[in-house]
């Protein structure tokens, strides 16, 4: 199938990537699996219609093929880009994390110039499904060790962008606002929020050389967790940066929860100062979700985002820590 050619506006031509079916893929993945020697998959679906496919959510970007792979296009040149630095990434990441990371069993163009790769699932559930249990809580601590430990140069050589720290003041306004609105649809104590002043905030800001790599996107659905609560696996790795660790905890925080996010991350070797930093970036974070959610009139945007809320303002025991100008071993 090859892209539509449409003008721009200025003379010149863009290119348009083709809308995947369900045809489309099923004709790519029988020539794959065609080609690895998988028969077990190809027997899938109706007699003679070739692999089962289904579209895993609302976009066509993601396909579950059979019960053991998934597949996943780019469908513009960015996406490309961003695959194509995702499947160095995760070769880079994979030694260092003691949980599975995707592997890519085929990979190339699904139309000229954008890639598709076919990776093999992670057997378990999500987040949503399974709470992370204690055993689970070492797993992620091992996630964020993991993550501390790969070389910035090299993920940096690999195209992996580095972003600066968020400052917590401006988020910190954001938020008052946002909670504002909230304590008005009396979806939240705004009160909650004067725990974080001005002065703590400042105090919060990220240390200098406290870069890692950083997955940026720990939600409950890219984490893999089976029925006994193991994180089995982790997903979506095409946002990662070179940036703020605290971001990583502030995503498990909003995921399985204040409480076991500062824990994984204590037993990961990071201090009080960027627990808190992270905390405190997930409450912010989660009450401007929730406010953008409203508005949206989204039921399901509401629904996850509600959820993202409690997870973050669970109580925990290092919200007594007071001052951290001295130390960040403060626990």
């Amino acid at each position: 199938m090859s892209p539509a050619r449409l003008p721009n506006g200025n003379g010149a031509t863009m290119t348009q990537a083709p809308t995947p079916s369900a045809d489309t893929v099923r004709d790519l993945v029988r020539s794959l699996l065609k080609d690895s020697g998988d028969g077990k998959e190809t027997k899938q679906g109706r007699a003679g219609a070739g692999p089962d496919v289904r579209p895993a959510g609302a976009a066509p970007a993601t396909w579950w093929v059979g019960t053991r792979h998934v597949l996943r296009l780019a469908l513009d040149r960015e996406a490309t880009l961003r695959q194509r630095r995702e499947l160095r990434l995760r070769d880079l990441v994979r030694p260092h994390v003691p949980m599975a990371v995707p592997t890519s069993v085929a990979q190339g163009e699904w139309a000229p110039g954008l890639t598709y790769t076919l990776d093999t699932r992670v057997q378990g559930g999500s987040g949503e499904e399974h709470d992370v249990s204690a055993v689970g809580e070492a797993d992620l601590a091992g996630l964020l060790t993991g993550l501390r430990e790969v070389p910035v140069r090299q993920a940096e050589t690999l195209g992996v962008p580095r972003t600066a720290p968020r400052s917590l003041e401006a988020l910190r306004r954001s938020a008052v606002r946002s909670a504002e609105r909230l304590a008005d649809a009396d979806e939240f104590d705004a009160a909650r929020l004067n725990q974080l002043t001005a002065a703590a905030a400042a105090q919060l800001a990220a240390q200098p050389g406290s870069v890692v790599l950083t997955h940026r996107a720990l939600t409950s659905g890219h984490l893999v967790v089976s029925a006994d609560g193991r994180v089995r696996g982790v997903l979506g790795w095409a946002g990662a940066v070179v940036g703020d660790p605290a971001e990583d905890i502030a995503g498990l925080a909003l995921a399985v929860g204040s409480p076991a996010a500062v824990r994984a991350a204590t037993l990961a070797g990071y201090g009080a100062r960027p627990c808190l930093r992270g905390l405190w970036l997930a409450r912010c974070d989660s009450v401007i979700h929730l406010a953008a959610a409203l508005d949206s009139r989204d039921a399901a945007r509401t629904t996850l985002a509600r959820a993202r809320l409690r997870h973050a303002w669970e109580p925990i025991l290092l919200e007594r820590v007071r001052d951290l100008r001295d130390t960040d071993d403060a626990l």
